[in-house]
């Protein structure tokens, strides 16, 4: 797996028209530089706007995912992005000379190959991904759509549709690998329904569609004034219904290519979140309002987790100090001794990590009933980490004895339980000097921040004692 930041090698474009406009639209992909991400220019418009392709500008999804930012408008922008995650492409500028990029056949797949036509290059920018380590959820409960995001060791995506239609119930699509977007997922294209169609006929949309770009699923008597219109707004002498249930002659790219679609669907309107996922994706009856929702929601979250900043440990991977090398330094024992491991250790600053259990023997006494982990054992769990920071600056740490001189600023945030696995950072304020550190202490659990505090401690040798 790539780890570094990725962009488009020249510029490329795309001529067609818009569906819902009809009118001939030009985009044009340009490379853009590393931690840009995806942005719409509008150079049809005075000083060329730009639109970040951010949840945050998400306005309208009726017909698909739209933006706008100060009045600018980008329309049906989940299959271009679509496709950018889909090739792996980190950082890309979009150029549009109209509110919407063209519809070409309904799927992604134009939009692939012209992409992998300009080329893809590497930029020595390592990429910013988001490892998800709990279970996120949005769930509407008017339409019981509902998209969850689990752990996982790369980005995937499983969508489960449900029509509740004779013609097209219920399908499932999975994507493993982005690796796989291409040949599994980019040709999936969109769909309608009969009855949809008609309304938006009659509120003078769709004006760029045709028979080829987007599939239609009768799930209705078609009339002969239904198709009347439909010939005249698709231009056709002659619209039939085949076996399968489609109009006029299409034929399907896969078995389950609605399902597929609403994939491609899902991976569009997902990178609005701004960030790549490590994680995996199930989204069960998807729609672009559900989509943009959680996409909203994650984008909260991983904010939320930046300013706390909380450290991302790897339980799986064995740490830097376990139990036993920690007792060679430290000179707490249990039952007094509050941290498990040390999973990094600099110069500047220490994590590490402590599993709580009912076995402590501290939730004997306090609130037994609803066993709290005391505060003040949080505090010195977290001055204990501290101490093998400030410990790991002389040659022989067990023959020195860390003591505290000052604690400030502590606040405590959320209760810790039993069965919490907390994460302890320290970092420095103030060099260490003569022994004195001066830190900044954070304890997490669950991911959110329970404790902080700021703790002053000084090393003496035991024989000054």
């Amino acid at each position: 797996m790539n780890h570094l930041q990725t962009t488009i090698k020249k510029e490329i474009t795309l001529k067609g028209v818009g569906l819902h406009t009809g009118k001939e639209v030009t985009l044009k992909f340009a490379p853009a530089a590393a931690n840009a991400g995806y942005t719409f220019v509008r150079n049809d418009l005075e000083g060329n706007p730009v639109v970040e392709a951010d949840v945050q500008w998400a306005t309208d999804t009726q017909r698909g995912t739209n933006l706008e930012k100060n009045g600018v408008k980008i329309n049906t922008s989940e299959h271009v992005l679509s496709a950018l995650v889909g090739l792996e492409i980190d950082n890309c500028t979009i150029y549009l000379n109209a509110p919407e990029p063209p519809i070409m056949d309904g799927s992604a797949l134009h939009f692939v190959n012209a992409l992998k036509e300009a080329g893809i290059t590497t930029l020595d920018v390592p990429r910013d991904e988001y490892i998800v380590t709990e279970v996120i959820t949005y769930k509407d409960d008017d339409t019981g759509s509902e998209v969850t995001v689990l752990p996982a060791d790369h980005y995937q995506v499983t969508t489960m549709v449900d029509f509740g239609t004779k013609i097209l119930g219920t399908q499932n699509a999975t994507l493993n690998s982005l690796a796989d977007y291409e040949s599994e997922i980019a040709a999936s294209r969109t769909f309608s329904f009969l009855h949809e169609l008609e309304m938006l006929l009659e509120n003078g949309l769709i004006q760029g569609g045709d028979l080829n770009n987007a599939i239609v699923y009768v799930d209705k008597p078609l009339s002969e004034a239904t198709m009347e219109r439909l010939k005249k707004a698709f231009n056709k002498s002659e619209i039939t219904v085949k076996p399968n249930g489609i109009l006029d002659n299409l034929s399907l790219h896969y078995p389950n290519e609605a399902a597929r679609h609403k994939l491609l669907d899902v991976i569009g309107d997902l990178a609005l979140i701004g960030q790549r996922i490590r994680g995996k994706v199930i989204s069960h009856k998807p729609g672009h309002r559900v989509n943009v929702e959680f996409a909203k929601k994650m984008a909260r979250h991983i904010k939320q987790e930046k300013r706390l900043n909380v450290p991302k440990v790897d339980m799986q991977v064995p740490p830097l100090m376990n139990v036993v090398q920690i007792m060679k330094m430290l000179p707490h024992r249990p039952p007094f001794l509050l941290v498990d491991k040390i999973h990094e250790l600099s110069e500047e600053h220490v994590i590490g990590s402590k599993g709580v259990t009912m076995n402590e023997p501290f939730f004997e006494g306090h609130f037994p009933g609803a066993p709290v982990m005391p505060g003040v054992l949080q505090v010195e769990a977290m001055a204990q980490v501290g101490g093998v920071l400030v410990l790991n600056t002389v040659p022989d740490p067990e023959n020195y004895l860390t003591f505290f001189m000052k604690i400030d600023n502590v606040k405590f945030k959320h209760p810790v339980h039993p069965g919490d696995q907390l994460i302890f950072k320290l970092e420095l304020i103030t060099p260490i000097r003569r022994g004195i550190c001066h830190m900044k202490g954070y304890t997490f659990a669950n991911g959110k921040l329970t404790t902080e505090g700021e703790l002053m401690a000084q090393i003496i040798r035991k024989e000054n004692v």
